[in-house]
């Protein structure tokens, strides 16, 4: 029985503020409200923490796949300063034309967190902003939850108008960490 289990990220909008002319340096990158504490109680669990996050600024020429690797890097240091830590982040360079299979809605950055790291898909969460995020999740089997912050409140009013089923909702980042490891709590009691 496969017991490892991760809570996958967005990044912009989720552990970051979402800048619509993407995050092209390390200047720019912005930590949304709460999301370094909120970091540091997911540290204590036994949850992986997988950044996915589609960069397709890379693609369109904002910004060199290199410069994504080092604000990246700059990232996890600071949320590893901060106490928190971050297992992996999966990027996809590529805009929706590139027809590649790594970008969201695609399932396969999840994927190649569960093959690298034998989760438990069915035991894992998603923290997304956005349709895709969402998408990506339930193709996966992941539990998904959207935030409010970024792009959150645009894809609530998106999937309303496409009459898709809604995910829970939360605040943000630290909320939906506090929703997850209430609800593993729950799990864990017994009657």
């Amino acid at each position: 029985m496969n017991h490892a289990r991760a809570i996958f990220l967005d990044r912009d909008g989720v552990i970051n503020v979402n800048r619509v002319d993407n995050v092209r340096a390390w200047e720019q990158f912005v930590f949304e409200r709460g999301v370094l504490r909120a970091l540091e109680k997911v540290a204590q669990t036994d949850f992986r923490l997988i950044v996915i996050t589609n960069q397709s600024g890379i693609a369109r020429q904002h910004m060199t796949e290199a410069t994504v690797q080092q604000i990246h890097r700059q990232m996890i240091g600071e949320i590893a300063r901060a106490g928190g830590r971050i297992d992996r982040v999966y990027y996809c360079p590529h805009i929706a034309e590139d027809e590649c299979t790594c970008r969201k809605p695609s399932p396969e950055m999840i994927l190649r967190g569960r093959d690298e790291f034998s989760l438990d898909l069915a035991q894992s969460y998603l923290i997304g902003d956005w349709v895709d995020d969402i998408r990506a999740a339930r193709n996966a089997g992941v539990f998904p939850l959207l935030v409010r912050t970024g792009r959150g409140e645009s894809a609530l009013a998106e999937m309303r108008a496409q009459q898709l089923e809604l995910p829970l909702v939360v605040q943000d980042l630290a909320a939906a960490v506090e929703w997850i490891l209430e609800r593993e709590k729950m799990k864990n009691v017994t009657v």
